[in-house]
């Protein structure tokens, strides 16, 4: 039906976006323009309040919306202001889980989706293992071996088993696949949770069978049998959605705290940072001019202190005349 100008008694009311909103995403525009790369500085507040005609409050409204985006790390201080950040995938979980919180997602939706991903991740990976990725991967089963009866240390080892599956991701050089993998890992180690009254055999009998089908694919890894690596992974993934859905696994549905993202970037430094892969840097386009300029202040002192140098000898023989 089309809309009657007459019958429309009240002004629509258009929103305009914030000054603040605005700026933000002209900075992103500088970041790209500009090339940017992670660690590279933005101007200095008062250089963008100059760039964009607006007041230190919208800017510093602008760098803390895309501070809380995850692209930039704002400091304070003389030497503060903003610096080109990767956006971590901690905060990338956070707001995927966040927006599934309000979605109908269950335990078959994940492992259908790790079913068609995890074998082509894990094939991928074969030839780019290092000698540090494979004792990575040996310490993992270690750590994953059901000796404990504590029943918690048995859920941590639950946990730990995706760890294996991150070692792996982080040695494909498949940056989209990797980052849908290692996000579909995070929601399980997460969000999966078991009822009270699954037996404590179960647990063993399922930290046994993943140590297993864990070694078997570490040892075609190292083989070097890619195909094969790709077979057993398969298996497992069917192997481990039997193995969660008879120990009653539920996805828990929840929002992700802040307190969550800080606990995953311990996590990460700590069982991933000396095997994760290299992401590949564009080279920076606006670079020489920055990199010159410290050169020229240097050479400049050293012309200013010569002539001071010079100027206290010739006082000195003046004095002795």
């Amino acid at each position: 039906m089309a809309l009657d100008a007459h019958t429309v008694r009240e002004p629509l009311e258009i929103k305009q976006q914030k000054r603040g909103d605005l700026v933000a995403e002209a900075i992103k525009r500088l970041i790209t323009e500009g090339n940017l790369l992670p660690g590279d500085r933005l101007p200095r507040e008062v250089e963008l309040q100059q760039m964009f005609g607006v007041s230190k409050s919208t800017i510093r409204e602008a760098l803390k919306s895309l501070e809380v985006q995850g692209l930039i790390k704002v400091s304070t201080g003389p030497s503060g202001g903003g610096m080109v950040v990767e956006v971590p995938l901690e905060r990338t979980f956070q707001l995927m889980q966040n927006y599934l919180f309000f979605k109908e997602v269950s335990i078959d939706d994940i492992y259908t989706v790790r079913q068609l991903l995890e074998p082509e991740l894990a094939a991928g990976a074969v030839p780019h293992l290092t000698e540090a990725d494979f004792a990575a991967l040996e310490n993992n089963m270690s750590c994953c071996s059901p000796a404990s009866h504590d029943r918690h240390e048995l859920l941590r080892q639950r946990q730990a088993d995706v760890d294996f599956h991150d070692i792996l991701a982080a040695a494909n050089p498949n940056s989209f696949l990797r980052f849908t993998c290692e996000l579909v890992n995070e929601m399980i180690r997460q969000l999966i949770v078991f009822g009270n009254e699954t037996p404590r055999r179960e647990h063993e009998k399922f930290g046994t069978a993943n140590v297993n089908i864990h070694r078997e694919i570490t040892d075609a890894a190292r083989a070097g049998d890619a195909e094969r690596v790709r077979e057993l992974m398969h298996f497992h993934m069917k192997e481990a959605r039997t193995y969660i859905k008879r120990m009653n696994g539920k996805l828990r549905g929840r929002l992700i705290l802040d307190s969550d993202i800080a606990d995953m970037q311990q996590r990460v430094r700590s069982q991933l940072g000396a095997n994760a892969a290299p992401v590949p840097r564009r080279k920076p386009v606006v670079k020489k001019a920055a990199t010159k300029m410290p050169a020229v202040k240097k050479t400049t002192a050293k012309k200013t202190t010569a002539k001071k140098t010079t100027t206290k000898a010739t006082a000195k023989k003046t004095a002795a005349k």
